[in-house]
């Protein structure tokens, strides 16, 4: 959950929910974290969520049909891998689920942030961004390629302690 600092003159200002601490730069100021949102209508932004909180992250309003655009242009990219390949199949459940969340609650971002439990929307967005990245290297060096079946031997030499010298002690030498 974004948060950012806002300083109060005294505990009468800080409103119920809303956790406080002392501020040991300024003994009279408290300091409390609560989420950017807006009670009144902003002009631009209308009312609702006014910061991520996040240096750098804006806040972006289509941020949910944007995670249905890219989760779904993940899935296609993943056509493009063998059914078998384990990143495909955990990329492939990880997008239907955000799209799933995007998709049921499309004037809800708190609850697609709280469904997902990964960041804020704008997060989200990011992380299928980055996501496509990988996806795009994992596809060009053809990584499953690399992974293959193992065989596993039970007991190799045939010893009960797997040759490799365990002895139980019993307390006698």
């Amino acid at each position: 959950m974004a948060s950012f600092f806002l300083r109060a003159a005294s505990r009468s200002t800080i409103s119920s929910g809303i956790t406080s601490s002392s501020n040991r730069l300024r003994p009279g100021l408290k300091t409390i974290q609560c989420r950017m949102f807006s009670e009144a209508v902003i002009p631009g932004v209308g009312k609702g969520k006014t910061s991520t909180g996040l240096v750098g992250l804006k806040v972006d309003h289509d941020a949910l049909s944007k995670i249905v655009t890219k989760y779904t242009a993940l899935l296609e990219k993943a056509q493009e891998m063998p059914p078998t390949a384990q990143y495909r199949i955990n990329i492939e459940k990880l997008a239907r689920y955000r799209i799933n969340a995007a998709t049921q609650f499309p004037d809800d971002p708190e609850m697609v942030e709280e469904l997902c439990n990964c960041g804020q929307v704008e997060e989200l967005v990011q992380q299928a961004d980055e996501e496509m990245a990988v996806m795009e290297m994992y596809l060009r060096n053809k990584w499953w390629e690399l992974v293959g079946e193992v065989e596993i031997e039970y007991e190799p030499s045939g010893q009960e302690d797997g040759g490799h010298g365990d002895v139980e002690w019993d307390g006698k030498a």
